[in-house]
């Protein structure tokens, strides 16, 4: 087989150009998209971004610059870019409808990552399941329980769904009851309960305490008492005013109800009673 010399000589002239300013596009472009890539991220470091939502942008932002890179040096060797952003849009289409629920999770860890209705360390409770946010992840959010279990909630049921966030105030009240026999002093209970209170230190005293009569109940006289704290003090609170109340009763004769049942017997006349 015969090479003809000029035909290389014109096939060589021809496409030169062409592959020559094809590297010098891929390695000034991919220069430059790392270049902006690294700025995007110094930024987003700089003005505090959340650390979970930070990596994702930064992953869009480099892939994105890359594929366009790509693309740009495609077309410099006559390649119809248009048929290759057909066929990835196809692909795309098809990754979709295969990853219906999963995609349906990312969309809702981009909203939880941008729009923050809570954040890692935040307690929440969702979808049944209480504990201290850990990681929030792309298609999942990582719970740690309190008895130190790992929880992992997809994005997409939190995002439908209800969500309680009990750190997102720096102060909350506790919400408590306690029961006292009908046959109690209410003025008394009061005046005790008054008492523990003012002798826990994880109370804020700064604010009033609601100690109200909530409720006339079945067998006692309940008693709604909301003292104010600050959040990471609330089980604190909750536990000393729970032992405290019930030594407290106790030293002052108050009695605290519980379930009784009374039987009653009754005897056919002319037998002991």
């Amino acid at each position: 087989m015969e090479f003809d010399i000029n035909e290389i000589a014109d096939l060589i002239i021809l496409y030169a150009p062409k592959v020559l300013g094809a590297i010098i596009t891929l390695v000034i472009g991919f220069w430059i998209a790392g270049l902006l890539s690294s700025k995007i991220k110094k930024s987003l470091e700089k003005n505090n971004v959340d650390k979970s939502l930070a990596p994702f942008i930064f992953s869009v932002v480099s892939i994105t610059l890359k594929m366009l890179v790509l693309l740009s040096a495609a077309s410099m060797f006559g390649i119809e870019v248009t048929s290759f952003i057909a066929i990835f849009s196809a692909l795309a289409f098809a990754i979709g409808l295969a990853l219906q629920g999963n995609l349906s999770h990312m969309a809702a860890g981009i909203l939880i990552l941008f729009f923050k209705p809570f954040r890692v360390g935040d307690f929440i409770v969702t979808n049944g399941y209480s504990g201290t946010v850990k990681e929030i992840q792309i298609f999942n959010t990582i719970l740690t329980t309190l008895d130190n279990r790992i929880i992992i909630v997809p994005n997409g049921a939190i995002a439908s769904n209800p969500l309680e966030n009990l750190t997102a105030n720096a102060e909350r009240k506790v919400p408590m009851t306690f029961g006292i026999s009908y046959g109690a002093d209410i003025d008394k209970a009061r005046s005790v309960i008054k008492e523990v209170a003012a002798s826990c230190e994880f109370i804020d005293h700064s604010k009033p305490i609601d100690i109200l009569v909530s409720e006339l109940a079945d067998s006692s006289v309940n008693f709604a008492v909301r003292p104010w704290c600050k959040t990471e003090d609330f089980w604190n609170v909750h536990f000393f005013m729970q032992e405290n109340i019930k030594k407290a009763f106790d030293k002052a004769d108050i009695g605290i109800p519980f379930p009784q049942r009374d039987v009653h017997h009754f005897y056919p006349e002319g037998k002991a009673s």
